[in-house]
């Protein structure tokens, strides 16, 4: 049983990641609006490339966040679970990409739900939010490697692999803070004037 950890845990992510493109499918996505969702899911993942040396600086997270607030739950949903698959066509695809899948999707999809509340409107609240995301996104990655690389999983292993990552996940949250900071509002302007353009509803 323990050596079939990390292969219980991708069925159960994929498992998880099903009602979320089931939802996706009975939704009345129109031309230009999975034209839109498309791109914006390629910039995010086009995003990683120049920051290929700095791992833990994730323009990603961004744009996905951004787009969420902008298109809504389902869009923001898509747009990080495609960004992942894309982004893992260049930098390889492995176990992990089902929960790179499973982070940037949730991360997308709880900021589409929060989009309409105080908090996401203002600056200091889309930047909590992104610093938030920058250490759930690190914990949820962290189970692959604890499930596929610990030989002897403990309460103490588990504690000290998580620890190990502190560093990296608070760059990736420090990374969200200053993207959504900086450019988030001017990015939700710019989506939003497209929305109105093409008619697009979130």
């Amino acid at each position: 049983m323990e050596d079939h950890f990390l292969l219980i845990s991708l069925m159960l992510v994929v498992t998880a990641l099903v009602p979320f493109y089931v939802r996706l499918e009975r939704q009345s996505f129109g031309t230009r609006q999975l034209v839109l969702v498309a791109a914006m899911a390629a910039l995010a993942a086009a995003s990683r490339i120049p920051f290929a040396s700095l791992p833990s600086v994730k323009p990603t997270s961004f744009v996905i966040i951004a787009s969420a607030l902008v298109f809504g739950p389902e869009a923001g949903f898509l747009i990080g679970a495609t960004a992942a698959l894309v982004s893992n066509m260049f930098f390889g695809q492995g176990p992990w990409t089902p929960w790179q899948m499973f982070g940037w999707g949730m991360m997308g999809f709880t900021a589409g739900l929060l989009r309409h509340t105080l908090l996401m409107r203002l600056t200091w609240g889309r930047a909590a939010f992104g610093f938030v995301w920058g250490f759930l996104f690190g914990w949820i990655m962290n189970v692959t490697f604890v499930l596929g690389y610990l030989s002897d999983i403990t309460w103490r292993s588990v504690a000290a692999a998580y620890a190990a990552s502190f560093y990296f996940d608070l760059a990736h949250a420090l990374s969200n803070v200053f993207f959504l900071t900086v450019f988030g509002a001017m990015w939700v302007r710019i989506l939003q004037r497209y929305q109105v353009k093409y008619g697009l509803e979130p």
